[in-house]
């Protein structure tokens, strides 16, 4: 989705990737549908899977956009996460499934599904399971029909997902949410929204401000979301739309906080235990307004 510029119009053009699970679509909708200020800017919004997003955002293609923490732990020299428009939480880790009972991923010959390889699905299933056998990527939406079709022994689900994977036969090997969460007794990073540095703390801050300004909207009229959400989503019932919108959107989405920044810096230690970073890499960054 692109917003039209107007001959001669000199707005600053933000190049806005925005994820198409729920969570995003319920935050962004009144940005994207412009019933809030836009505040001077022009936003040019693409809307994609996570994977696809993350790829992207590593070419260059985007100003700001929804990204995977995983990810973002490979950008912290170019971006900064913003305040708003995160999703971290207890309780909304991405589920280990298999398609049979009787079987662990560290099985010989087992072949495990990942989201993507940038994903923290993917981070949390190679922190968790180090000796299982490297997982394959696709499409997260590919995972739970390959485990019922078989061509495939376990995988990593998200978004609707984990509302659904009982109804299709699949069996709950374990919640990679939980698992962090006992480790580390904060709430899980899983996305969040990150501008490049380059845009300077100016045009950082007013895009801050038209999420901020999104997320309220949403949040006081859930309703008014809903034709954006069911458009994009996998999963059509409105009713497992707002329980994922109720899953992972919540205080910490309008506001990281101090839980929120300090879940991010349990991030970074952990990524840079199994050497996922490089010693003495620069931790993710929470943007701030310049004092």
């Amino acid at each position: 989705m692109t917003s039209e510029t107007q001959p001669g119009d000199r707005r600053q053009t933000i190049r806005l990737g925005i994820s198409t699970c729920p969570n995003d679509t319920f935050a962004f909708s009144a940005l994207i549908d412009q019933r809030v200020d836009w505040r001077g800017l022009n936003f040019e919004i693409d809307l994609i899977d996570i994977q696809q997003l993350n790829d992207r955002l590593f070419r260059g293609d985007f100003d700001v956009a929804k990204t995977s923490f995983h990810a973002a732990l490979r950008m912290t020299d170019t971006t900064v996460v913003l305040p708003s428009g995160s999703a971290l939480g207890f309780g909304v880790g991405p589920l280990l499934l298999a398609a049979s009972p009787q079987r662990s991923p560290g099985d010989f010959g087992s072949i495990n599904l990942c989201p993507g390889q940038h994903t923290t699905a993917a981070l949390l299933f190679t922190l968790f399971y180090p000796d299982a056998v490297p997982a394959q990527h696709c499409v997260f939406s590919d995972i739970m029909p390959r485990l019922v079709q078989g061509t495939a022994d376990f995988g990593v689900c998200i978004h609707e997902g984990r509302f659904t994977w009982a109804d299709q036969g699949l069996h709950l090997v374990e919640d990679l949410g939980t698992r962090w969460e006992q480790a580390t007794d904060s709430p899980l990073p899983l996305g969040g929204i990150v501008a490049n540095r380059a845009l300077g703390d100016d045009i950082i801050g007013l895009v801050q401000s038209v999420i901020h300004d999104s997320l309220r909207v949403a949040m006081a009229d859930p309703a008014s979301a809903l034709q954006t959400m069911r458009q994009y989503a996998q999963e059509m019932a409105d009713d497992v739309l707002m329980q994922h919108v109720d899953l992972y959107v919540n205080q910490w989405t309008i506001d990281l906080g101090d839980v929120g920044r300090e879940s991010l810096n349990q991030l970074s230690r952990m990524a840079a235990k199994i050497g996922l970073t490089d010693p003495g890499a620069r931790s993710i960054e929470v943007w701030s307004p310049t004092v």
